[in-house]
């Protein structure tokens, strides 16, 4: 059986290159051996095994080129292939350097050692530099510095190299202080790249907070000072515990092994762990093949580089206490007898502090009462790491004690500020209650969420904690009003730790949540009013937000049973601030200006209908005639007389004046009476629908009209969040399109002209519109059923149908066409965009003008289905 040391062999028995194809093929054999062997050897064999292979390859082809004869020169190994380690696409970075510069015979050899390279398929980054040329750079460049600084022989002239050594050796070569701060000011670029978070849904394994560049810089910084070059060694010197070593080559270990995978799965060295590449690494890695072994394989991802993150910001700041700061006059101050303030950093005065449970809790408390903490001394953050081991199997909610502690925290006014996040960031949350150590790096595997369970939850905290800040109070203020009036704001925060703590469980995860957060309440005294109130809230916060972005909102009876659902004020008002809150800690693009409208639209109606007693709404009749007079009043300082617009109006359907506001209808009104009646009537505006760009189309009705419009909208890059689709009495098309730009903004009056030119070629295009095949990169990985419901609703004039699909390009064009097939007429459309999924809702009649029948329902569904079927090869 062949081993690694076969392919070694291989290689050293090579005496020329005339046959280069020969080597190559022992060179993609070996690497076949590497993959065939991901599961029977332990990845650090394969890592530094490949790094040994690449070396004596090297070697054996500088020593074929005579290369190894000219004096003063020699070949090194820099950056990650100089720690010796290789990952399987790894690249390989070489220095060729000389005491002088090179003659032209001995350039010529090195391009043909460096061609010899590429053409076995080795990607080689390699640079041609004389000793003071490498020193120079070296001395400019802190990333060039960093690769000499684990630099090694790998054959040549050692006298040279050992010059080398001498030189970034020196303390005078990047004092090692200095070099600290570089490395500290790199990585700290680096994290903002990834927005300071190591929670990325498709994250970088290499460059994410929390990966191996992580743990290697602790290494860089450690070594260039203490000028060793093994873990041990650093053990020995004190500037870390043997636990502490051990659980970054654990890490270390896990993200090689996942890297591994990741580079067998695309072919090459990718460091990017996209949605496409997922299921296949959680494969290889022995999570399984579905979409739970993927949420499984990243929630032990998450889980490590949440300790690489701890342990880089322990050992660094290690560091700085040491040898960066110590010579500066220390600001210090007493607390309490168990904590001090050091410059900024909470400092456990004594090595019991956490002796007892409740010594973690307190510790948070005291950070809430005090002024001037930006963070945890290291010493402190070291004995709040080995007290959250000693009590992770305890669950502290279950002492009195900490219970005790806990709810004080809860009703503190500053908790959640800093206190709360150093207490999520440092996994305290997860000793305090097993509910919350589930969804610890519990990640979606979906387009919609961004980051993980825990993490989202905890971003969703601090958007209420900003509502109670002076600060942030003209951000969301109608939100800062409630929540600064709310005299028990511990229980939105209570419903804010539950409100997803179900997830991964199986089932409805907010009913879950919900007899989840009651035993929660039980347990910390809360009268059961107030828990019923918190586990409706949980059982309900996604309840607005699928209102809002789902009903006809417009529809009084939507409103009226969302009266009902809420109970009250209090209800609606804790509602409203925890679903803001919710949607802007979900993505940093989820909450536009259209949804917050709709948001604050169903929540203003729904308040005026408290207010004032309205049991039962409005009859249509009588809303109808408001509108009407309401609309002559917008018309009265408008060209157009009110004789004018009533006879626009008899040819306009009743339930026209239901839909738009008064405002709306003045806007149609004179945008029709100024155009000739034959002519295409297009309208842009991006005030009378708050949030989004309305598109009001009027024009004698025709074939695929709402697939075209919806196609070429598509194809100009716009997104159609809402649309209202009637017909007049005399056959023209009267329908309204709300639009966004893709990252969710209005559109620019530039871009008007694109939307005009949209519209006029779907109206000049009277054949049914093509739909694209290709389905994007991003969401090939996902598979999602389509799943169709029809509503049930008390005004059965019409027909409401619910679908849920995979959003692929052409979507609604696919769906308009069934329906034209069909014979059936869309009166409303209501398009959300969840991640890779839409959920879009449509108000139907059939070809009678009537609600469907169950079998005409059957038959649409059905073709649906056959519409929307994906084929995964495209």
């Amino acid at each position: 059986m062949s081993s690694h040391q076969h392919y070694i062999d291989k290689v050293q028995a090579f005496e020329s290159l005339d046959n280069i194809l020969a080597l190559r093929e022992q060179v993609d054999a070996y690497h076949e051996w590497l993959t065939n062997n991901f599961t029977h050897q332990p990845i650090a064999k394969l890592v530094l095994g490949r790094a040994v292979f690449v070396d004596n390859l090297i070697q054996r082809i500088w020593r074929i080129l005579e290369l190894d004869t000219t004096p003063e020169l020699c070949l090194c190994a820099v950056g990650g292939y100089g720690r010796g380690h290789l990952n399987l696409h790894s690249d390989i970075d070489l220095l060729i350097l000389s005491k002088t510069p090179i003659d032209k015979d001995i350039q010529q050899k090195v391009s043909l050692f460096v061609t010899a390279l590429w053409d076995l398929g080795l990607d080689i980054g390699q640079s041609v530099r004389t000793l003071k040329e490498t020193i120079q750079l070296a001395q400019e460049d802190i990333t060039i510095a960093t690769n000499l600084l684990e630099s090694r022989i790998l054959i040549g002239d050692k006298k040279v190299f050992e010059q080398l050594t001498s030189k970034i050796t020196h303390k005078k070569f990047w004092p090692s202080i200095k070099f600290y701060k570089a490395k500290v000011e790199e990585q700290q670029a680096r994290h903002r790249k990834f927005h300071d978070t190591s929670y990325n849904l498709e994250p970088n394994i290499k460059e994410n907070p929390g990966c191996l560049r992580d743990i290697q810089n602790i290494g860089w910084i450690a070594k260039k000072h203490y000028k060793v070059f093994d873990g041990d060694q650093l053990v020995q010197k004190n500037f870390m515990t043997a636990e502490e070593l051990r659980e970054l080559q654990d890490c270390r270990e896990f993200l090689w092994h996942m890297r591994f995978a990741l580079h067998m799965v695309a072919g090459r060295s990718e460091n990017r762990l996209l949605f496409e590449h997922q299921p296949e690494v959680a494969n290889l890695l022995g999570y399984g093949e579905n979409k739970t072994a993927v949420e499984t394989m990243m929630k032990r991802f998450f889980v490590i580089v949440r300790r690489v993150g701890e342990l880089n910001q322990v050992l660094l700041q290690y560091f700085a206490d040491e040898f960066v700061i110590r010579f500066r006059p220390w600001k210090r101050k007493k607390l309490t007898e168990d904590f001090e303030i050091t410059n900024g950093l909470l400092l456990a005065r004594h090595e019991e502090v956490f002796e007892m449970p409740a010594g973690v809790l307190q510790m948070f408390l005291t950070i809430a009462e005090a002024k001037g903490i930006t963070g945890l001394h290291s010493s402190t953050l070291r004995l709040l790491r080995n007290a959250r081991r000693r009590y992770e199997t305890l669950e502290l909610c279950q002492l009195e004690s900490c219970r005790h502690l806990f709810m004080k925290l809860l009703k503190h006014p500053n908790f959640f500020g800093l206190s709360w996040q150093l207490m999520h960031k440092h996994g305290v949350m997860a000793i305090y209650s097993h509910d919350w150590a589930h969804i610890v790096g519990l990640m979606q595997f979906d387009l919609f969420h961004s980051y993980t369970v825990d993490e989202h939850t905890n971003r969703l905290i601090r958007n209420i904690f900003r509502y109670t800040q002076p600060e942030f109070k003209d951000d969301f203020p109608r939100c800062s009003a409630i929540c600064n009036n709310y005299p028990k704001l511990e229980l939105l925060y209570i419903a804010a730790i539950y409100h997803d703590i179900c997830k991964g469980k199986g089932g409805d995860h907010s009913e879950l949540g919900s007899e989840a957060v009651k035993d929660f309440c039980q347990l910390h005294g809360i009268s059961k009013s107030n828990t019923q109130l918190v586990a409706w809230l949980v059982e309900n916060h996604l309840l607005m937000s699928v209102v809002a972005q789902r009903k006809d909102i417009n529809d009084p009876q939507v409103i009226y049973e969302f009266c009902e659902r809420t109970y009250d004020e209090t209800h609606l008002n804790l509602l409203y601030a925890l679903t803001l809150a919710d949607i802007r800690a979900t993505n940093s693009t989820l909450l536009n200006d259209w949804k917050a409208s709709l948001l604050k639209q169903l929540y203003t109606s729904t308040l005026n209908a408290f207010r004032s007693g309205l049991e039962k709404p409005e009859t249509t009749e009588v809303q109808e005639q408001e509108k009407r007079e309401d609309a002559l009043e917008e018309l009265t300082h408008t060209k157009v007389s009110s004789a004018q617009a009533k006879r626009l109006w008899q040819t306009f359907p009743n339930e026209y004046f239901l839909r738009y506001s008064a405002k709306q209808i003045s806007w149609h009104t004179q945008t029709i009476l100024k155009t000739a009646t034959d002519k295409l009537v297009i309208a842009i505006n991006n005030q009378v629908h708050p949030g989004g760009t309305a598109v009001f189309v009027f024009h004698k009705d025709q074939d695929y009209l709402f697939s075209s419009i919806c196609s070429s909208l598509d194809r100009k890059n716009f997104n159609i969040h809402d649309a209202i689709i009637m017909n007049t009495n005399d056959g023209y098309a009267l329908d309204t399109f709300i639009v966004l730009e893709e990252e969710g903004n209005q559109a620019t009056k530039k871009r008007f002209k694109d939307i005009q030119d949209a519209v006029k070629e779907a109206v000049k295009n009277q054949s049914e519109p093509s739909v694209p095949n290709r389905i994007p990169r991003i969401i090939k990985p996902f598979q999602i059923q389509t799943n169709i419901t029809w509503v049930e609703h008390k005004n059965d004039k019409r027909s409401r149908m619910e679908i849920e699909a995979l959003d692929t390009p052409g979507l609604l064009v696919k769906i308009g066409r069934v329906f034209f097939n069909n014979n059936i007429t869309i009166h409303a459309a209501k398009v959300a965009t969840i991640g890779e999924r839409a959920e879009d809702f449509f108000v139907l009649t059939n070809k009678s003008g009537e609600p469907l029948t169950d079998e005409e329902k059957s038959t649409v569904s059905s073709e649906l289905r056959a519409a929307l079927k994906i084929n995964p090869s495209k």
